[in-house]
């Protein structure tokens, strides 16, 4: 039986104090990290938004959505690694129901 990807959509946020090429450089690393291990369906960057509450004594962040592809095993590696990535402020994965 063929491997079956299930569909994912994760926001992560990136701190803002990294600078215009610190970010670029977050979200193409994840973006590549997810390309490598799945398939990208859609990336939406929304940019820089202010929050609703600080975050770490911030007022905002940049903001970027991917819907994407992949095997479950590599949504808690992607979650393990948006944790121990400095200038990853918040980030969430959520599975998509088809």
């Amino acid at each position: 039986m063929a491997k079956v990807d299930s569909g994912y959509e994760t926001i992560f946020i990136v701190d803002l104090q990294k600078g215009e090429e610190g970010v670029k450089a977050l979200v193409d690393k994840f973006t590549g990290l997810i390309a490598e291990n799945g398939n990208i369906v859609e990336t939406d960057e929304w940019g820089k938004r202010r929050f609703a509450y600080p975050i770490n004594d911030l007022a905002e962040g940049y903001y970027v959505l991917v819907k994407f592809t992949a095997p479950a095993h590599f949504v808690s590696e992607l979650e393990r690694i948006f944790g121990i990535t400095e200038g990853i402020m918040r980030s969430i994965v959520v599975k998509v129901e088809n």
